[in-house]
């Protein structure tokens, strides 16, 4: 058995980290659920936001901490983000029913959804790591889990090529 494929890149500024995401959302599509994962300040709603504007978001994207649940029309899918970070059990994120907005025509983004990842399916996990001493720096780290995103990694891996480490 072959091991899951791994993207590890380097992302020096938080404009190479909206071009990863929006790389991203380049290969996304409806009935994806994407797990941004990282500590607090990590930069999760900044690379939700570059991943909204390269799907045509034009209205601000800010951290749904309080709402949980933001909606932003597309012109496509509508992207549907999430925030976990308050929830204190798995039972009020099924109530959120985020598979099913990903099933209608919809992109998930969810924040801390690395700790709720028992409760999808198919998904991909982006996990964002400051890199110390360096401002804006970032390691990511994009792994998916189920086949969804078989037919579309070399596609991705293409897109974020030029930050990808060895």
């Amino acid at each position: 058995m072959s091991p899951s494929p791994r993207l590890s890149l380097r992302v020096p500024s938080l404009d190479a980290t909206h071009a990863v995401a929006a790389a991203l959302a380049g290969v996304s599509r409806p009935g994806d659920i994407i797990l941004l994962a990282g500590e607090m300040g990590a930069g999760k709603t900044a690379f939700a936001q570059g991943f909204g504007r390269a799907l045509g978001v034009v209205e601000p994207i800010t951290s749904p901490t309080f709402t949980l649940v933001h909606s932003y029309d597309t012109g496509g899918p509508t992207l549907h983000h999430a925030d976990v970070y308050r929830l204190d059990q798995l039972a009020e994120v099924a109530d959120l029913a985020l598979g099913e907005l990903a099933e209608f025509d919809g992109i998930v983004l969810v924040e801390w959804g690395d700790v709720v990842a028992s409760t999808f399916g198919e998904h991909l996990v982006v996990r964002l790591d400051p890199i110390d001493g360096h401002l804006d720096a970032r390691h990511i780290t994009i792994t998916p889990t189920g086949t969804t995103w078989a037919r579309r990694w070399s596609a991705l891996q293409q897109a974020t090529h030029e930050w990808c480490l060895p």
